[in-house]
């Protein structure tokens, strides 16, 4: 099974102490390929200069609702997406769960980074926490391409996304008892528009929820959307990488 995590940010401090030794790992096993994802100018950076030394990575680069008050250097994103293996802008997009900083701030980044989306042609990818009403109505606006990934919303906004040639991209979530929500979202997604991803080192799936995630445990992952699609896990695997690599031109 050659399994492609589409959503990973091994340039966290989580694997500073180990870092070269897992991904290493990861690549002599499972693991075909990596979109590590920027969400700041500093983890852009990172995330290309990861892509550049092992090549099994690719990155992203963007700022994450979080980042939105570093949207003055937008023109470093603009840069950094030039690089040959740079396939992606983001992450980007709304997250009302804490508002620091504040909705006006995130609308103003989100809506800079989706038309610097547009204007390099380049697939972006979406973070929506708590914010779904707004994040529809600036993607309806700028009709982008990409990913919406972690998926939380309502199985009618997943059937919105792709009629809106979006990709959606499940974590280990989908394994949690109590993701009843994630699973009907995830019955309605046709199987040419799933990704799977890790968003390590967080979300960690069952039975190793709580750990440091990485991408080697996403076997567990494909194995609860395989159930659910009726199919087997390698199947799954095979499908989610070559989405993967539809969406993100590799």
């Amino acid at each position: 099974m050659k399994i492609f995590d589409s959503h990973a940010h091994y340039d966290d401090r989580a694997f500073d102490d180990d870092r070269h030794e897992l991904l290493m790992k990861l690549f002599d096993r499972d693991i075909a390929n990596i979109i590590n994802v920027g969400c700041s100018v500093k983890g852009s950076y990172a995330s290309a200069e990861l892509a550049e030394k092992y090549p099994g990575i690719y990155a992203s680069a963007g700022l994450h609702p979080d980042a939105a008050e570093e949207i003055g250097r937008i023109d470093e994103i603009r840069s950094l997406c030039g690089r040959e293996k740079v396939v992606a802008v983001g992450e980007i997009g709304l997250d009302y769960h804490y508002e620091d900083p504040g909705r006006d701030v995130q609308k103003i980044a989100f809506e800079e980074q989706l038309k610097l989306a547009k204007e390099l042609d380049m697939p972006v990818i979406i973070h929506s926490r708590d914010a779904w009403e707004d994040t529809m109505e600036l993607l309806k606006k700028y009709k982008p391409r990409g990913v919406m990934h972690c998926f939380s919303g309502s199985a009618e906004i997943a059937e919105e996304l792709v009629k809106m040639d979006f990709y959606i991209g499940f974590t280990g979530v989908i394994t949690f008892k109590n993701a009843k929500k994630a699973v009907r979202a995830l019955e309605k997604v046709p199987i040419d528009r799933l990704l799977v991803e890790t968003d390590c080192p967080y979300m960690a799936p069952e039975p190793l929820r709580g750990k440091r995630c990485d991408s080697g445990m996403l076997v567990h992952t494909l194995g609860a959307m395989a159930a659910i699609k009726g199919i087997d896990a390698e199947k799954m695997a095979e499908i989610t990488a070559e989405n993967a690599k539809r969406v993100f031109g590799i």
